[in-house]
């Protein structure tokens, strides 16, 4: 069976293009593999905590030394590691924020990007662990920032699931969504024809 992470980042529960688009992606996905298990984190709605120093002690600390507080963290972030490393497929909306991913978004790297389980340190430097997985961006943005220095969100998350070994990563953009109604409506023109290729 097909398992589909979908993971949910804008801060707005109505009126938000990433949102939408990535609604429209993932039920384009279920069509094409009707079988599928889809699983929603609502990160934009339900966050999760920051990196801080209680995961990090439950992460470096031996267990008889933890907290309880500790013990907890670290739990959490090996459930999401689990939830990423069983999916085939992960579909991220991503609105962009002053330029880069929201902070709900990048909390959630912080929670999986975690050494020994989806990375490791060789001698010649970091190994991904968690390849063998598709990911989709829907990247949704006020401007037209595709290809420019002032994109932010598809290098940095290019990089950052490239480190654990993702390198199957397409975006969908959702572009002009501030620049007047005929720039919306040419940017959601073109996001609805990729995920019109996605589900081909």
């Amino acid at each position: 069976m097909t398992q589909i992470l979908v993971l949910q980042t804008s801060a707005r529960r109505e009126g938000s293009a990433s949102r939408e688009y990535t609604d429209q992606l993932v039920a384009a996905l279920g069509n094409k593999h009707p079988d599928a298990r889809i699983i929603t984190r609502e990160l934009g709605v339900d966050p999760l905590p920051h990196l801080d120093e209680t995961l990090l002690g439950g992460w470096m600390k031996p267990a008889d030394a933890q907290t309880g507080a500790e013990r907890q963290a670290a739990a959490r972030s090996a459930e999401l590691i689990d939830e990423l490393l069983a999916s085939d497929i992960v579909v991220i909306g991503s609105a962009m924020y002053n330029f880069g991913i929201t902070s709900t978004l990048k909390a959630w790297l912080d929670h999986v990007l975690a050494a020994g389980k989806t990375f490791r340190y060789t001698e010649n430097g970091p190994i991904g662990l968690a390849g063998d997985r598709k990911v989709y961006v829907v990247a949704a943005r006020g401007g037209r920032y595709q290809g420019s220095p002032l994109d932010h969100q598809e290098p940095y998350l290019k990089t950052a699931l490239g480190f654990i070994g993702i390198s199957d990563v397409e975006f969908v953009y959702v572009e002009g969504q501030a620049m007047g109604e005929a720039e919306s409506a040419k940017g959601r023109a073109e996001a609805a024809e990729a995920i019109k290729r996605v589900a081909a």
